[in-house]
């Protein structure tokens, strides 16, 4: 098992454990409070427990709490690691360590290949589940990873898709990365960590509280290439990872929704204004397509690589500014 987490992020990732019950009464401003240091951390949320956090703090020991993650089966890699995933230096409170079931090189080898978050509603429509089915297959075979949360609804939808076509994918979990949560999803866990990995900043042996949701959120957002939003509310754990996505630079997409379906009011808030503009890493292949370069193999021939178009064309679909036709052709939606 690979052990790559130093002693300052490991102490950091016990003390927002022991912390768990304190931050859920700063969900509000969870992103300014996960970016204080430990002591200005215990200060603002550890109540009257402060002295005592304080004393368990000075006592820790490391070993031990390094020796918990390894009974558990996962391996750690904090953010002082050359090796972390860069994408989640974009974040301003990127996990202090992540603790991964299925594999640490596995994960950081899906996280090089501009993986595709999809998110949604727990309470997916039949239409919305579908979809959602329908992409994290389409991408699986494209060669691009899934990433989501494996909630109800949407999110294990996706996940199931890209297990069809037998492609990894990655599920962000609120609470410790041994464990499946919900419960219920045990059966798709399994099967995700097989061949692809389950991800938690939380140590083994965390009990799941709310804010947590919200700062898995921030992860999923940071971890993908693109975000697509397949059915959610207005506000909505999906509408965060969104909103997020957004304030880092990445691309954010929405898949139409039925106009007299709940689900769809936060789809009609990603989507608008997102898919005219291209990030500016697509942009030359959708030229390229314009000037008629319409198949995978006319892209190669114009200079584009088999694993940088396949990912590229999949997050212009997916994006809403072409669309496949007839003979794998593709074309630049007006």
């Amino acid at each position: 098992m690979t052990e790559r987490a130093c002693d300052r992020c490991v102490t950091r990732t016990w003390l927002v454990g022991r912390l768990a019950a304190h931050l859920e009464h700063a969900r509000g401003r969870l992103e300014q409070v996960l970016g204080l240091d430990e002591d200005e951390l215990i200060e603002s949320t550890g109540g009257q427990a402060r002295l005592c956090l304080r004393r368990e703090l000075a006592a820790i020991d490391v070993s031990e709490v390094r020796a918990r993650s390894l009974a558990a089966g996962l391996e750690t890699i904090c953010r002082c690691d050359p090796d972390y995933p860069p994408a989640l230096r974009a974040l301003a409170t990127p996990p202090a360590v992540l603790h991964v079931a299925g594999g640490l090189r596995r994960l950081l080898e899906l996280g090089g290949r501009d993986p595709v978050s999809i998110v949604g509603s727990r309470r997916g429509s039949d239409y919305g589940l579908g979809v959602a089915r329908s992409l994290g297959h389409g991408l699986a075979v494209a060669g691009v990873p899934v990433i989501s949360g494996m909630a109800l609804g949407i999110d294990s939808a996706a996940h199931a898709g890209a297990l069809e076509a037998a492609g990894p994918t990655v599920a962000v979990l609120p609470g410790s990365a041994d464990r499946p949560y919900p419960a219920a999803k045990r059966a798709l866990y399994r099967r995700i960590v097989a061949g692809g990995a389950a991800v938690s900043e939380l140590a083994p042996g965390t009990s799941v509280w709310r804010w947590m949701f919200l700062a898995r959120n921030r992860i999923i957002a940071a971890l993908a290439a693109m975000t697509v939003v397949v059915e959610a509310g207005e506000r909505s754990g999906a509408m965060v990872t969104a909103r997020l996505a957004r304030e880092i630079g990445r691309p954010v997409g929405a898949v139409p929704g039925r106009v007299t379906t709940p689900q769809a009011a936060g789809v009609k808030l990603a989507g608008p204004g997102e898919r005219r503009q291209p990030p500016a890493e697509l942009r030359a292949l959708l030229q390229a397509i314009t000037a008629g370069h319409e198949t995978a193999a006319a892209l190669a021939r114009a200079g584009f690589t088999p694993d940088q178009s396949l990912a590229a064309l999949a997050a212009l679909e997916l994006g809403g500014f072409v669309r496949r036709g007839a003979g794998g052709r593709f074309s630049v939606v007006p």
